[in-house]
């Protein structure tokens, strides 16, 4: 055997500062600029044709403009929805709690003329029509 040979794997035998791991490492000495995202992708549009570039341009365009059109749709759908069900369902819900009103004062009314015990017997037959007598 050919003793130049190691048996290592290589790993723990290169040295950081060999020709090899300096073309696999980023470059800290070299004095170009680092271009922005912005000057990148102007500089991709290069590369495809102007027939490209406009199609490019007027599908993000319409894109944008529908989801502007889209919003504002939804906006006014919801502000619609909502108003009217406010118009059509307050009304409602006033005349329950004014008949839930009525009601607990008629209840309180009877508790002061009758008692406790008689108002609060009275407050769950009321509701419900008597059943006539069983005749056998």
């Amino acid at each position: 055997m050919d003793s130049s040979v190691e048996a290592d794997s290589g790993m723990g035998s290169i040295d950081a500062h060999s020709t090899e791991v300096k073309s696999l490492l980023p470059d800290d000495e070299d004095d170009e600029e680092d271009e922005s995202l912005a000057e990148r992708l102007f500089g991709l549009t290069e590369m495809f044709p102007e027939e490209v570039r406009n199609l490019g341009y007027n599908v993000g365009t319409c894109l944008c403009n529908c989801v502007k059109g889209l919003y504002a749709f939804s906006c006014s759908a919801a502000w619609l929805f909502f108003s009217s069900s406010v118009i059509l369902f307050a009304p409602v819900l006033y005349e329950i709690e004014r008949v839930q009103m009525e009601e607990a004062q008629r209840a309180q009314q009877k508790q002061v003329l009758l008692g406790p015990s008689k108002a609060m017997s009275n407050v769950n037959a009321s509701s419900l029509p008597m059943a006539p007598p069983v005749q056998r």
